[in-house]
């Protein structure tokens, strides 16, 4: 075996005996075993270790979605030979903040832990590419250690994404450039991105022990399930997104957190107004003009005969930030949090710490800008934590909306002290959650107050899961690890539970002699007697679903200046024609595609997993499986976000549920998870879709935590390059 390896490493990638001998001693050092779900459970001697090892695995479970994640946050995804005409302007915009050259530096400041654990990472990239020579990078042949630093927190979509890729183009871009493709979907088959978090006090539970649900909604197979334990003393499981060396969402022996998206404003645009004098660029600021400072960016990308081709571009900068697009006559710069040492600091320290004044200690970083946080802990400590990076502002301006960026009194003005956020820690009621809605009800009556906080504390309001959470916690009680998980996939649909009395009332107001009396009075009926909850054979399901879809379609091409929600909307603006009238449209299509308009939700919305793509295509005509839950915008808590395709007639899902756990914090904590789909990224394996029923049946599987625990449950105990 020694000799096979050494033989990879020299003929692979020309590493240099130094280099050999380091990833051959780190292998030793670190131990994975396999679970019978195939999940990972990697030890190592030291930190650095182990963090050695949880690169190697992911790379073994899915190496193509490791890369995928550093080519889009180092700014390279248009060197991929199979990158679309869209790839070039991502790496732009991701270049305006992420700069090489800066994170290098960046490296060599890094404290001696992280660049340790950094060094690590990349050598357990490394280390399997040298071993593994069948396997070909789409274009990074080798890792080195300061792009850690491109990608340090785990949300799906970063704040950097905010900024609109045909805008940019239009800035930066040359005239004869030929415009975006633009792919043309419903609003309808956007699903809402977020995702649930419970924590439970002990007083509320049976066993006295505080309880978390973790239930993250993102794009399927976006993260890996993995334990990750060293001689040190780290000890965590749970969400690693593909690349990174922390557990993004999860728990160890003492604590837990689980992570939402926020709709604090942390990004703001500022609109400057610039001036050209004598030959330069001026931005004006209070009564001054500074200069508009300039960097140039040269980013590589395949040309239409499949070279590498490169394109240069001069990128401009305010102190507000880089210059993403144009509005009238003002350019806009783009203000958000960039600080990666801090970040990844962050990310990593709190999966180390022990109770909440420790997680506390950490969050003093305020390094994370785009989560809410849920805590709980083995004292019986809960939280819900905004973000810690929250700028101070004044109150005056909307900063929904490009500010003036020469009135400098729009500035941001330092960070928000954590005790004057709007959270919530151990309230009397014994429960908090967030559901990507506001914080003024993660405790019910306990919350903080609105009023008492400045507006740009929240941009997202209340939402149909936030109600059903709150019907859900109030009152509860004797709460148990599968009570909990119960409610996690309660069936209930709030959304639907106030439009269609409003439909049905359109209904019953129609004159007795319009033709829709008859059209619709067998939907009508069905729809009447439902009691708004999903399930696999529920055909009320399938047309109030459709119904919504296709309603939510019209509405959302109105005009909604007034600040009228989307729900608001269906229930009073859309009015009585353009419900019904949507209600036949689904009808018909229900006729269309299943020969009957009362069809069984099972039938309609399916899992499928055919190949390990990262972009699935779907076959009506090939093997799925029924799901019953609904997308999350309907209020239920298990969300599945699917729609037609090209070419299909049934509903495939492509995000929502996609990790879950939920955790007791005993005297030694115990949990239950699922993954979507499987583990692994590799069709041929038994664990790219082993998880499926489980998933789609909310049967969350025991997590094997404890050594003890993985008895009888091993499949493969092995060193990295074995």
């Amino acid at each position: 075996m020694a000799g096979l390896l050494a033989f990879f490493l020299t003929s692979t990638t020309q590493a240099n005996p130094a280099e050999q001998a380091r990833w051959q001693r780190e292998a030793q050092a670190v131990t994975i075993t396999r679970d019978d779900w195939g999940i990972a459970h990697v030890h190592g001697k030291t930190d650095a270790d182990a963090v050695f090892g949880m690169a190697y695995a992911q790379a073994e479970d899915d190496f193509n979605r490791v890369e995928t994640n550093y080519l889009v946050s180092l700014g390279r995804l248009a060197e991929a030979k199979d990158a679309d005409d869209s790839a070039l302007w991502q790496d732009l915009r991701q270049r305006l903040f992420i700069d090489p050259v800066e994170l290098k530096k960046l490296y060599a400041q890094s404290p001696t832990w992280l660049r340790a654990l950094m060094d690590s990472w990349a050598d357990g990239l490394n280390y399997y590419l040298a071993t593994h020579p069948d396997v070909h990078p789409r274009v990074i042949t080798h890792f080195e250690p300061w792009m850690a630093l491109s990608f340090t927190e785990g949300s799906i979509g970063g704040d950097i994404e905010r900024v609109e890729l045909g805008p940019l183009k239009a800035f930066y871009g040359a005239s004869t450039d030929a415009p975006l493709a633009q792919v043309q979907t419903r609003p309808s088959w956007i699903e809402p991105t977020g995702s649930n978090g419970i924590a439970i006090a002990p007083k509320l539970t049976v066993d006295g022990h505080a309880l978390l649900l973790i239930n993250p909604h993102t794009s399927f197979f976006f993260r890996s399930e993995l334990q990750m334990s060293s001689d040190e003393g780290l000890d965590a499981y749970g969400a690693v997104t593909w690349g990174q060396f922390f557990i993004y969402q999860g728990f160890n022996p003492h604590v837990g957190w689980m992570h939402t998206s926020t709709g604090v404003d942390v990004v703001d645009e500022f609109a400057e107004t610039i001036v050209h004098q004598d030959g330069k660029l001026f931005y004006r600021y209070g009564k001054a003009l500074r200069p508009v400072t300039s960097r140039q960016i040269t980013l590589s990308y395949r040309a239409k005969d499949g070279a590498l081709a490169q394109r240069s571009f001069t990128a401009y900068f305010t102190h507000h930030g880089p210059i993403v697009r144009e509005l009238g006559d003002k350019w806009i710069a783009e203000a958000l949090m960039n600080k990666p040492i801090p970040a990844l600091e962050q990310s990593w320290l709190r999966t180390r710490t022990h109770d909440l004044a420790s997680y506390m200690k950490v969050a003093e970083l305020k390094a994370n800008s785009s989560n809410n946080t849920l805590f709980a802990d083995d004292k019986g400590e809960i939280a819900f934590l905004l973000p810690q990076f929250v700028p101070k502002r004044d109150n005056r301006f909307d900063y929904t909306k490009p500010v003036d960026g020469s009135n400098p009194a729009t500035d941001w003005q330092g960070l928000t002290p954590l005790d004057q956020l709007p959270q919530v820690v151990n309230p009397p009621n014994g429960w908090t959650f967030n559901t990507n809605d506001w914080p003024y009800s993660a405790a019910g009556p306990y919350s903080p107050k609105k009023a008492d906080f400045p507006r740009y504390m929240d941009t997202f309001g209340e939402n149909p899961r936030g109600l059903h959470a709150l019907r859900l916690l109030t009152g509860i009680k004797n709460v148990t690890l599968p009570s909990l998980i119960t409610a996690a996939f309660d069936s209930y649909l709030p959304a639907f539970a106030r439009q269609l009395p409003i439909l049905i009332a359109d209904y019953d107001a129609l004159p007795a002699n319009d033709p829709l009396r008859a059209k619709l009075a067998g939907q009508i009926q069905l729809l009447r007697d439902w009691d708004y909850r999903w399930g696999i054979a529920s055909m009320p399901t399938s047309l109030a679903v459709f119904w919504g879809d296709t309603l939510w379609d019209e509405v959302s091409k109105a005009d909604t200046a007034e600040g009228l929600s989307i729900y608001d909307r269906m229930a009073a603006k859309a009015g009585a024609q353009a419900r019904l009238h949507a209600l036949v449209e689904a009808s018909d299509r229900l006729q269309q595609d299943f020969g009957s308009w009362g069809v069984a939700w099972g039938e309609i919305n399916r899992f499928q997993r055919i190949n390990g793509d990262i972009v699935q295509k779907f076959d009506d005509s090939k093997p799925s499986i029924p799901v019953p839950f609904v997308s999350s915008r309907w209020g239920s808590l298990a969300s599945f976000g699917a729609h037609r395709w090209p070419g299909t007639k049934r509903y495939y899902g492509t995000g929502g549920n996609s990790f879950v756990a939920a955790v007791e914090f005993g005297p030694k904590v115990h949990a239950r998870a699922i993954t979507a789909g499987g583990e692994s990224g590799h069709p041929d394996s038994p664990h790219f879709n082993d998880e499926a029923e489980r998933y789609t049946t909310g049967n969350l599987r025991t997590v094997y935590f404890w050594p003890e625990q993985l008895k009888g449950h091993t499949e493969r105990e092995y060193h990295p390059g074995q």
